[in-house]
């Protein structure tokens, strides 16, 4: 005989679930409550000290914090005419403190003449101001990251928003350059900069993901046209990109890939500073390459940030998101988690974690006092401030 489970028993048996869920608790500290806008964030360990650093790249300003008393010092001032919009940080050269990059000459309307990229060589003492070095760029610098390649070592990756001379993302112009610069042994010096692909037109984030089995680091990118994978391969040269999800829901910005035990999900923000999270699982066998579409929530307001990560110790991850209601006043800002309620993820909880308290621009994972579980940093636009959101024990 078969069973057959029905509606009402269904969303009672996930309550259940959900029951048994241990109780998220996190205490949100201000960092800084006097930022410009907030624009990127980066988490490193910039002094050597063995303990992550926040990095943020502001409006006028490249600054980090240190921990755990989060001093503020200042990087550079104004590398640009136009705003800073994004920053990468990690420690390329082993010697256990960060490396950055930062792009500038942000002016997502002008897709010919804007954006700037630069890398930051450090002084002996590295709350003094950096050294800028100019690197080549396309227009609309907007999302950067150090990723390792199929050696392991650490190289820039580049993803401006528009292509050249594209109109509103509209398919129109060249396509978005997606590069990767090898730094060399002195900074100043020519980079290698290689073109890993340039057939989408309007991007918004990427996230590195393990997709394969080599050492490198594949991206996965949110892009107008959809989430993609790309693979850059060492044998043939070529870059292969893979859609997993389409435009169904107006195209991609923010992506993360999860994993609910060993199966891996991507969860995006659907469109670009859309309103829906949206869950994407593997297909079955034999159908079409698109992944799986389940829309977790449609209340976002602006959703211009999201991480994944395993927050509750529950051997399977969870989704955070944020949204910023940007020239939208008087609208509630936020934070929220979302839980699986079981192994497979058949249904999720969202809890609340900030109402109204971060208009989140940018948000980021990192166990920052090494007590073994992560933390959430995020930079707030419309409330001017940077928080670090301790996650506790005991629920």
């Amino acid at each position: 005989m078969k069973l057959l489970l029905l509606p009402a028993l269904a969303a009672s048996l996930l309550a259940a679930r959900a029951a048994d869920l241990p109780e998220p608790r996190f205490r949100a500290v201000n960092v800084d409550t006097n930022i410009a806008i907030g624009y990127g964030l980066a988490i490193a360990d910039v002094d050597g000290d063995r303990k992550p650093d926040i990095l943020l790249a502001d409006k006028t300003q490249i600054v980090w914090y240190r921990n755990p008393g989060w001093e503020k010092f200042v990087m550079a001032d104004k590398l640009t005419d136009l705003d800073h919009v994004c920053i990468a940080a990690a420690d390329v050269d082993g010697d256990g403190k960060a490396e950055v990059a930062v792009g500038a000459g942000w002016n997502p309307g002008d897709t010919v003449n804007s954006g700037a990229l630069f890398y930051l060589i450090p002084p002996a003492d590295r709350t003094q101001r950096w050294e800028p070095v100019a690197l080549p760029h396309e227009p609309t610098v907007h999302r950067i990251l150090w990723v390792p390649d199929w050696q392991g070592r650490m190289t820039l990756i580049s993803v401006p928003l528009h292509g050249r001379g594209n109109n509103a993302g509209k398919g129109e112009g060249a396509g978005v350059k997606i590069q990767r610069y090898r730094p060399p042994a002195n900074p100043r010096d020519p980079w290698e900069v290689t073109t890993l692909d340039e057939s989408l037109h309007k991007t918004h984030n990427f996230d590195p993901v393990e997709w394969d089995d080599d050492p490198a680091r594949e991206l996965l990118v949110g892009a107008k046209e959809g989430v993609f994978v790309s693979n850059w391969s060492r044998d043939t040269q070529r870059n292969e990109l893979v859609r997993i999800a389409g435009d169904a829901g107006g195209g991609a910005g923010e992506v993360r890939m999860g994993r609910l035990g060993s199966d891996r999900f991507v969860a995006s923000i659907e469109p670009m500073h859309g309103n829906a999270l949206v869950l994407h699982r593997p297909a079955p066998a034999g159908g079409t390459n698109l992944w799986t579409r389940t829309v977790l929530d449609e209340s976002l307001v602006d959703g211009h940030a999201l991480v994944t990560g395993d927050f509750l110790g529950l051997g399977r991850d969870q989704i955070v998101v944020g949204w910023r209601a940007m020239n939208r006043p008087g609208v509630p800002v936020g934070v929220r988690l979302y839980i699986p309620t079981d192994a497979a993820g058949s249904g999720w909880r969202p809890v609340l974690l900030d109402d109204n308290g971060m208009a989140c621009e940018d948000l980021k994972a990192a166990d920052l006092d090494g007590d073994g579980r992560l933390d959430l940093i995020a930079a707030g636009r419309g409330t001017r401030n940077v928080k670090v959101y301790w996650n506790l024990p005991g629920r």
